[in-house]
């Protein structure tokens, strides 16, 4: 799998996240492969935490050399809040619409664009071995590597790892997320603990996605939400009426608020490593 016999130059396309383990998997990458043939790229949503960009730099003297910038935002889009007024959709069970326009759309037209890769170096943790193994066989043409597999590290070795190379890690961590993702409006897959969190620290951020939730359910005639009662009763209702608002909604009342949950902890989310949901393995057709 590591082929480091014939000397390219950026031939390992390594996807760097604003995650702790997409930033310790092109490490160990460079470790691999050396820095020359590593080309390191960030997909930015112009929707992530300030800090994100501290880590950027950081990161960059860590490597020693530059992480470039591609964007869905700017063509289509002007906005993340655009994707989802366009589909009249956030999260379903296949992943996030914003992740799918935003991330994995933006990185497949970047590999068509730049077919000449030898691999594509992905931040998946061991907790992940099961989404690396359906992206080697759904999409063979990434020509994944998974350097943190390989040396079976978790997302806290990861920090670990950066803090023993004195590197701050993201903000969002030090708060007590899982993830450092879309920080600006809170991360649509983020689950019900997040969005309990996000309450009680960012309510302003939270009442903002609760008005969005509210206008996009109006516009489509049905609940359009971020979380999805996971419990074994509501697997037993339609469909439609296991989906639950940030905040009651009069119009449908079948369906269940944050108020009708306990305070959850959060759990860990995998990092946006160009693809951030379930539909984003599925072979590409």
């Amino acid at each position: 799998m590591f082929d480091i016999s014939v000397h390219k130059k950026n031939d390992i396309i390594c996807w760097w996240s604003g995650g702790v383990t997409s930033a310790v998997a092109i490490w160990l990458a460079i470790q691999i492969y050396g820095v020359d043939r590593c080309r390191i790229i960030f997909i930015d949503t112009f929707n992530e935490h300030e800090d994100t960009y501290r880590f950027k730099d950081d990161c960059e003297v860590w490597y020693g050399k530059k992480i470039e910038t591609i964007s869905g935002i700017g063509g289509d889009y002007k906005t993340i809040q655009d994707v989802w007024f366009s589909f009249l959709s956030l999260n379903v069970a296949t992943g996030a619409i914003c992740s799918t326009q935003l991330k994995r759309i933006v990185r497949e037209k970047w590999e068509k664009n730049n077919p000449n890769y030898t691999h594509q170096v992905f931040g998946f943790d061991i907790s992940e071995a099961n989404r690396a193994v359906s992206m080697k066989m759904n999409n063979p043409h990434t020509k994944p590597v998974f350097t943190l597999l390989l040396h079976g590290l978790t997302k806290k070795k990861c920090i670990e790892e950066l803090r023993y190379n004195f590197i701050p890690i993201p903000i969002m961590y030090m708060l007590g997320f899982h993830n450092n993702n879309c920080f600006g409006t809170g991360c649509v897959q983020g689950g019900i603990g997040y969005w309990q969190k996000m309450f009680k620290e960012f309510k302003i951020k939270f009442l903002r996605m609760a008005v969005i939730e509210r206008q996009l359910s109006d516009l489509a005639g049905e609940p359009v939400t971020i979380n999805k009662d996971q419990s074994n009763d509501a697997k037993k209702k339609d469909a439609k009426d296991q989906l639950v608002f940030l905040v009651p909604n009069p119009k449908f009342p079948n369906n269940k608020s944050l108020v009708d949950f306990k305070p959850q902890k959060i759990e860990s989310l995998v990092e946006c490593n160009g693809f951030c949901g379930t539909n984003d393995l599925k072979k590409v057709v």
